[in-house]
C-alpha cells in the first residue's frame, strides 16, 4: 500500500481563485474597500489603546480613477504594512490579518468594528485587473513597500516612497472589465455595497454652493467651493440605540433606504441584541397589497455595515420578507464570497429572535393604540396572517392582536368574535360557526340575507384566507368558517324555530322531478329546503369543503398547498315555502315550468357570478321575451 501527500500548486489554484472566487466580480470593490476599512479600524484601536503613537485624526479611504491609464485606485490612511507583513498577508494566500489581528486583541477589540473574516477578499482585484499594485506603509517606523503581481504566482517587492501610514490598491484594469473605469458603474456599485460603511468614503469632488457676503448685490453669484464628495454615511441609525433617535430619525433612514419610496412606513421595529448572539437592525411596516410576490427582497442585508445581500431567506422568517429595512449581524454565518447564508444553529436563532420581535412590538401597538392599529389593519394584515399560516410561534403570539373586521367595519379579535356570536350562530354540533365573505360586491346578496337573520359577517379578502381558516379551526375545535355563499346558513347554523314546509312529501317529490329534467347539469345538486317565505325562490350555494379546496389549489399555486384540479360543484338550493316555487309546481304546461324553471336558476347563477357567454345570451333573450 503506498501513501503520500497531494500536492496543490499555486500555479493550479491561482487561475481557479481569479475565475471562480466570487459569483459576481462586481463586489472586488466591495472586498477592496473592506479590507481599508479593517485597515483603518485596526490604527484606531491601536491607538486608542496605546500601542501605536501616531495620530489617528479623521481618516478616510479614497477611491480615484484613471481613465487614460486605465487604473483605478483604492487609497487608506489606515495601520499599513511593513515587508513582513506583506510576505505574509499577501503572498500566503487565504491568511487573514484581520482574523489574526481579532484573535491577538480579542478581548479589547470585540466592539471595534473590525470586518475580518476573509483572507481571500483582496485576490477579488484579479478578476477584474491584468496587474495589481500594493504601495504601503506601517504605522510602524519601516520603509514602504512596493508590491507588483500579473496575476501569475510571481511578484515583486521592493522599497517605496511614501511618507504617510496607509496603503494604496492600483488596479490595473482588465479589456474585458473597462465597466468599471466608469464614473457612474463605480458610484453605483459603491451606493450598493459601501452606502453605510463605517469609515467616510471620497469619491470625486462636488461643488458647494457658500453663503453670499454681506453688502453683495442680488445679481451677483453666490461663491462656490469644490469639497470633498463623501458617499457614504458611516453612522446610519441602525448603529445607535432606540433611546438616541426619535419617529423622525426612523423616517429620514427610510427615506435613505429607499429614495424612490415615495409612502411613509406604517411603523418600525428597532432589533437590538448583543447575547446569545449579536444583531442590529431595523424593520418597516409599508403599506402591502394582496400579492404575495412583488413585495419581496426589499431586507437589506448587512455584516458590521458592509451591504452583503438583499436575499435574506432564513435569516428572516418568510413572512417577513414582505418587509423593508435592514439586519446587521457579524454571527450570521457566510461562504467564502460571503453571497450565500449557510443554514446552522445561529442562523434559526436570529429567525426566532426576529419573529419574537415582531409579534411584541404588534403587541405592543394594539394595546397601546387599539383605534390607530384598527386603521392600519388593511395595510399590515397580509403579513399577519401569512405569518400566523408558516409560524406556530408567531401564531400563539397573535391571538392578541390579530384582528377579524365585519362588513359593516367592526373589529374584534378571535375571543371577542367568539363571545359576540356565542349562542347565536351555533351548528348541530354545538360548534360556533363563523360566517364571512370575500368580496363584499360580489357576494352582496348572500351578505344581505345572512344579516336579516341577525347573523354576523367577516370580511377575509386576503388571498390566504382558505389556508388561515383551515389553520383556524384545527387549532380551535369548537370554531367552524364557511363562507357566506357556501352551504345555505339556514342549514349551517341550528335554529329553534325550523320551518315547516308548505309542500306535502309526495308535491316534493313532484318538484324535485321537475326540476331534475330541467337542470341536466351534473354539476348541480337539487336540494329541496323549508326556509321563509321572504327568503329568495332559489339559490347557488358551493359545498364549503370543496370551495375551500379549490380555492387552496389556486393560491397554492403548485406549491406548498398546491393540488390536482378540484370539479366545478354547486347546490341548488330550493325554497320551497316560495310562491314562485308554488307556481312552478302548479303550472300546467310543461313548456312554462320550465322556462320558470330556467330563469330562475340563470337568476341565481347571476347572483352567484355563473352566468357567461352564451347562457348569458339566452338569459337576457328569454327576458325579453317574457316582459313582452
Amino acid at each position: 500500500m503506498a501513501t503520500g501527500k497531494i500536492n496543490v500548486s499555486v500555479e493550479n489554484i491561482f487561475p481557479l481563485i481569479k475565475k471562480f472566487l466570487y459569483s459576481d466580480h462586481e463586489i472586488f470593490l466591495r472586498e477592496l474597500i473592506s479590507n481599508a476599512t479593517d485597515a483603518t479600524l485596526k490604527l484606531k484601536h491601536l491607538t486608542t489603546i496605546g500601542e501605536a503613537s501616531v495620530e489617528y485624526g479623521n481618516p478616510m479611504i479614497e477611491v480615484r480613477i484613471d481613465k487614460e491609464g486605465k487604473k483605478l485606485h483604492i487609497l487608506d490612511q489606515g495601520i499599513g504594512m511593513t515587508a513582513d507583513e506583506v510576505k505574509k498577508y499577501i503572498n500566503e494566500v487565504a491568511f487573514s490579518g484581520a482574523e489574526e489581528f481579532l484573535d491577538k486583541y480579542k478581548d479589547s477589540a470585540k466592539d471595534s468594528g473590525i470586518i475580518g473574516h476573509f483572507g481571500l477578499g483582496f485576490y477579488s482585484a484579479f478578476m477584474v485587473a491584468s496587474k495589481v499594485e500594493i504601495i504601503t506603509k506601517s504605522f510602524k517606523d519601516e520603509p514602504a513597500v512596493h508590491w507588483v503581481c500579473d496575476g501569475s504566482p510571481e511578484f515583486s517587492m521592493e522599497e517605496a516612497e511614501r511618507n504617510e501610514h496607509g496603503t494604496e490598491i492600483i488596479l490595473h484594469i482588465a479589456e474585458d472589465s473597462t465597466e468599471f473605469l466608469e464614473e457612474g458603474r463605480i458610484a453605483e456599485l459603491l451606493s450598493k455595497y459601501n452606502k453605510f460603511m463605517p469609515i467616510p468614503i471620497k469619491f470625486g469632488t462636488r461643488t458647494e454652493t457658500l453663503p453670499k457676503p454681506e453688502g453683495a448685490k442680488e445679481e451677483e453669484e453666490a461663491p462656490t467651493k469644490e469639497v470633498d464628495n463623501i458617499i457614504n454615511n458611516p453612522e446610519p441609525a441602525w448603529t445607535k440605540k432606540p433611546v438616541d433617535l426619535e419617529e423622525g430619525d426612523y423616517k429620514e433612514f427610510y427615506r435613505e433606504l429607499y429614495p424612490m419610496q415615495f409612502e411613509e412606513p406604517l411603523f418600525h421595529i428597532h432589533l437590538n441584541v448583543d447575547y446569545p448572539f449579536n444583531l442590529t437592525g431595523i424593520l418597516y411596516f409599508p403599506k402591502l397589497t394582496n400579492d404575495l410576490n412583488i413585495q419581496k427582497d426589499r431586507i437589506q442585508l448587512y455584516q458590521n455595515q458592509v451591504f452583503v445581500t438583499d436575499n435574506v431567506e432564513g435569516i428572516v422568517p418568510e413572512f417577513l420578507t414582505m418587509l423593508r429595512g435592514v439586519i446587521d449581524s457579524p454571527d450570521i454565518p457566510l461562504n467564502v464570497s460571503r453571497s450565500y447564508l449557510q443554514a446552522d444553529g445561529a442562523v434559526k436563532k436570529i429567525s426566532s429572535y426576529i419573529t419574537r420581535k415582531v409579534a411584541d412590538k404588534l403587541t405592543s401597538l394594539f394595546k397601546d393604540n387599539r383605534e390607530d392599529f384598527e386603521k392600519k389593519w388593511n395595510d399590515i394584515k397580509i403579513v399577519i396572517e401569512y405569518g400566523m399560516l408558516s409560524e406556530d410561534k408567531f401564531y400563539d403570539k397573535a391571538d392578541k392582536f390579530a384582528l377579524y373586521p365585519t362588513v359593516d367595519g367592526q373589529y374584534f379579535t378571535l375571543e371577542e368574535l367568539k363571545e359576540k356570536i356565542q349562542g347565536k350562530q351555533t351548528d348541530k354540533d354545538d360548534k360556533l360557526v363563523v360566517l364571512y365573505a370575500s368580496d363584499k360586491e360580489a357576494q352582496h346578496s348572500y351578505i344581505k340575507a345572512a344579516k336579516a337573520k341577525g347573523y354576523e359577517v367577516l370580511l377575509l379578502d386576503s388571498p390566504i384566507v382558505p389556508h388561515l381558516v383551515q389553520k383556524l379551526e384545527t387549532s380551535n375545535e369548537k370554531l367552524s368558517f364557511a363562507r357566506v355563499d357556501a352551504d345555505h346558513v339556514d342549514n349551517l347554523i341550528k335554529k329553534e324555530d325550523a320551518q315547516i314546509s308548505k309542500l306535502s312529501d309526495e308535491e316534493k317529490e313532484k318538484l324535485k322531478s321537475a326540476m331534475e329534467e330541467v337542470v341536466t347539469d351534473k354539476g348541480y345538486t337539487i336540494q329541496l329546503e323549508s326556509m321563509d317565505s321572504d327568503a329568495a325562490p332559489f339559490v347557488i350555494t358551493e359545498p364549503e369543503f370543496m370551495r375551500r379546496m379549490k380555492e387552496m389549489q389556486q393560491t397554492g399555486g403548485g406549491g406548498m398547498f398546491g393540488m390536482g384540479n378540484m370539479p366545478e360543484m354547486y347546490n341548488l338550493v330550493v325554497n320551497t315555502n316560495h310562491p314562485l316555487v308554488s307556481d312552478i309546481l302548479n303550472t300546467k304546461t310543461a313548456k312554462k315550468r320550465e322556462r320558470l324553471i330556467s330563469q330562475s336558476l340563470d337568476l341565481a347563477r347571476l347572483s352567484k357570478g355563473l352566468l357567461k357567454g352564451e347562457a348569458l345570451t339566452d338569459f337576457i333573450n328569454r327576458s325579453y321575451d317574457m316582459i313582452k
